[in-house]
């Protein structure tokens, strides 16, 4: 039973088409026996003989009208005018005539016809109202078909958008990761020359001190090479692995300096970010100066914003829009914001009086709890 009904409802439109023949002529049967055999206290077997003879005789009526409506269902609006109203006057005359024929067979009345027209102006009411429901039905269904094609098409926008989403950010990750991975050799290289260095002059103990805070380090980076943002106060400490190897390897010639705001510690950023860029000042600030220097980082929150400062007292950099006078490790966290952050971020160095550089970096400020409530940092 339930397979017969869905079949009639949402799938045959035959069985639709019956299914409402039978309900409506069924419903003006009803209506006619209650309307007007009761209220003219003539109830008679004839009368309702006569009325379900009368509705078997409208479906039979009304049934070329559909063949009709159909076949010029794709014409303009006028002609599908012109040919409803002739159908319907032609099908309500051939309607009343049958019903009075019927009736007149039935109880024997010959002067039936002289109410000819009572009969046919109301037959013109019935079948008006058949040829509004049947193309309103109609429009309906279309309807319902257009919404359930943009229901599809807009579910399928979503998917292909989310797909797109996935494959950027697949992409995006990969390319990071690259970018990451572009680091490591170079830090390996400088850091492996200077234990090669201390071993050439036999200060093992400095070289082994060195081996094993570069193996704290590697541990560091292999276990969390995957997080794309980390809170400011998680990359310090990440830092200070790196500077922890500097610090054995320049000793007393290298000062570092941080100032950081309570609050800016929360705020997220890409990972590893500091550290090529304070290994920039190393080499150019700090190994290429008998007496070393200093390094000095502040961050803190400002206007919705993540302020850090990265300074060191070396020489600067000639000529600031020279990309190539930044070294890898510069153009290299340039990129990786552009990849993060698109137009959202700032990026700028700036030589220092009398002497040093400065790389600033604006970035939004978002924490933890903003990624829980959004899914994911703006």
């Amino acid at each position: 039973m339930t397979n017969f009904v869905e079949r009639a409802l949402f799938v045959d439109r035959d069985y639709r088409f019956w299914i409402c023949q039978l309900a409506g002529w069924t419903g003006y049967s009803l209506a006619t026996f209650f309307s007007i055999t009761l209220l003219d206290d003539n109830v008679s077997w004839i009368h309702v003989e006569h009325i379900a003879i009368q509705a078997a005789l409208g479906i039979l009526c009304s049934w070329p009208l559909r063949h009709i409506y159909r076949r010029t269902f794709s014409d303009g609006l006028p002609f599908r005018l012109l040919i409803a109203t002739t159908a319907v006057i032609l099908a309500s005359a051939i309607w009343t005539a049958a019903r009075m024929q019927t009736f007149s067979w039935m109880s024997g009345e010959t002067d039936i016809w002289d109410e000819f027209n009572y009969w046919y102006f109301g037959s013109l009411f019935v079948f008006l109202s058949w040829t509004v429901l049947y193309y309103g039905i109609i429009y309906y269904e279309l309807f319902l078909l257009e919404h359930s094609k943009l229901l599809e098409e807009s579910a399928e926008r979503a998917r292909e958008h989310a797909q797109r989403i996935q494959a950027e950010s697949l992409a995006r990750e990969a390319h990071l990761r690259m970018l990451r991975y572009q680091l490591n050799p170079h830090f390996l290289f400088n850091t492996l020359n200077a234990i090669n260095a201390l071993v050439r002059l036999g200060d093992s103990a400095r070289a082994g001190e060195m081996i094993q805070l570069l193996s704290r380090f590697l541990r560091y980076s292999l276990d969390h090479g995957d997080e794309t943002s980390v809170t400011l106060d998680r990359e310090l400490e990440t830092l200070m692995l790196y500077l922890d190897i500097e610090k054995a390897r320049f000793e007393e010639r290298l000062q570092i300096e941080f100032q950081v705001e309570d609050s800016a510690r929360h705020a997220l950023m890409p990972s590893f970010m500091l550290q090529p860029i304070v290994e920039n000042s190393m080499k150019y600030a700090i190994g290429m100066s008998e007496e070393g220097g200093a390094v000095s980082i502040t961050a803190r929150k400002f206007d919705g914003e993540l302020h850090l400062d990265i300074s060191d007292t070396g020489p600067g950099i000639p000529d600031l829009e020279d990309d190539v006078g930044r070294g890898i490790g510069l153009r290299n966290t340039l990129e990786r914001l552009h990849t993060l952050y698109d137009t959202r971020y700032t990026f700028f160095t700036t030589n220092l009086k009398p002497r040093g550089l400065k790389v600033s970096i604006r970035l939004p400020y978002t924490t933890q709890a903003d990624v829980a409530v959004t899914g994911g940092p703006d």
